[in-house]
C-alpha cells in the first residue's frame, strides 16, 4: 500500500531490469509493515550526476548501486563509511536530510555467501577475476578476513591502473599476498588456478544480455578441486558455471552475496533487523 508518507529506495545501474532486489526488499518492507517501496532506475555512468541529484531533492531515503555505477557514486557522496572509503566503491547511499552517506557491503555479502555455500578459504589461496566495485570489495574483505593469497586477473586498459593500485594496497595494508595479472594470458591464469581453492568471477561477463559469454577462455585451466563462483545471478547459471560443472568443479552464484549485502543495505536505510530466513526461504 502506496501512502502519501511512503519513504522511497531503489536501485541505479545498468542493467537492472533483470534484478531481485524488487522483490526482496518490497518483501521485507511488507513483513515489517513498513511504509517504504523500492524500485530500479535504468541509469549509466554519464548520467549518475543528474540522477543522484534528483534523487537528493525528492529526499529519497536511499538507494542501491550497481554496475557499472558504483565508482561514480564513490565521487558524488557526500560522505564515505570507512569500508567504501577503503574500497573506492559505493553499493549502498543512505540519505540523512540532504547528506548522502556512501557504504560498501558488497564485501561482507560475498564473503558471508562463501560461508553459508560451507567453503573454507581462509588461510588459503582464491582467484579473482576483475578490478571493479564488486571485485574491489570482495578482494579487500578476504584479505582482511584472512585469505592468505589473492590472484588478481583483469584486462589491461582503462581499468589496469585501478587494479594495480588495488593491488599495492592490499599489499601495503593487509598480510594477504596479492599479484597481478592480465586476463588474457592463460599461461598465468593455468599456473595460478592450480593451488586456488577459490575462483571468483567479479565481471559482468556472462551477464545477461552477454550469457554466451565466459571470462575463461580455456576451461581446460578448471580442476576439480576449484570451487567457481560469480557474483552474476541472472543468468542463474553463466556459461563460466557451466563449463566449471563439466570439469566436475563445485559452484555457486551470486544469489547469496545480494542477499547478504541487501540484509545490510536494509539495516541502514530502516534500522530495522532484515528478515534474513524469510526472504531466504521466498526467493532463494
Amino acid at each position: 500500500m502506496i501512502t502519501g508518507k511512503t519513504r522511497l529506495t531503489g536501485l541505479l545501474g545498468s542493467p537492472v531490469k533483470h534484478s531481485i532486489s524488487p522483490l526482496m526488499h518490497n518483501e521485507a518492507f511488507r513483513q515489517l509493515e513498513l511504509d517504504y517501496v523500492y524500485l530500479c532506475f535504468e541509469t549509466g555512468e554519464e548520467q549518475m550526476e543528474e540522477t543522484v541529484r534528483a534523487l537528493k531533492t525528492l529526499n529519497v531515503r536511499g538507494f542501491n548501486c550497481t554496475m557499472p555505477v558504483k565508482l561514480r557514486m564513490y565521487e558524488l557522496a557526500d560522505r564515505l563509511s570507512p569500508a567504501a572509503e577503503l574500497i573506492g566503491a559505493v553499493n549502498t547511499v543512505v540519505n540523512d536530510q540532504g547528506i548522502l552517506t556512501g557504504h560498501n557491503t558488497d564485501g561482507i555479502g560475498y564473503m558471508s555467501a562463501v560461508k553459508e555455500k560451507g567453503y573454507d578459504i581462509i588461510g588459503k589461496k582464491m582467484t579473482l577475476l576483475g578490478a571493479g566495485g564488486a571485485a574491489t570489495a570482495i578482494a579487500v574483505q578476504a584479505a582482511l578476513d584472512g585469505v592468505a593469497e589473492i590472484a588478481l586477473f583483469n584486462r589491461r586498459g582503462r581499468s589496469w591502473e585501478r587494479a594495480q593500485k588495488l593491488t599495492d594496497l592490499l599489499n601495503q595494508k593487509t598480510s594477504c599476498h596479492v599479484t597481478l595479472h592480465d586476463l588474457e594470458d592463460q599461461g598465468a591464469m593455468r599456473l595460478e588456478l592450480a593451488d586456488s581453492t577459490l575462483l571468483t568471477n567479479a565481471t559482468s561477463v556472462g551477464m545477461s544480455p552477454r550469457e554466451e559469454s565466459s571470462p575463461i577462455a580455456d576451461p581446460t585451466v578448471l580442476h576439480e578441486r576449484l570451487v567457481v563462483s560469480d557474483v552474476i545471478y541472472n543468468p542463474r547459471e553463466t556459461l563460466l558455471m557451466k563449463q566449471a560443472k563439466a570439469r566436475n568443479c563445485s559452484t555457486f552464484n551470486g544469489l547469496y552475496m545480494l542477499l547478504y549485502q541487501g540484509a545490510a543495505a536494509f539495516e541502514l536505510w530502516t534500522g530495522k533487523q532484515f528478515p534474513l530466513e524469510e526472504i531466504r526461504a521466498k526467493y532463494f
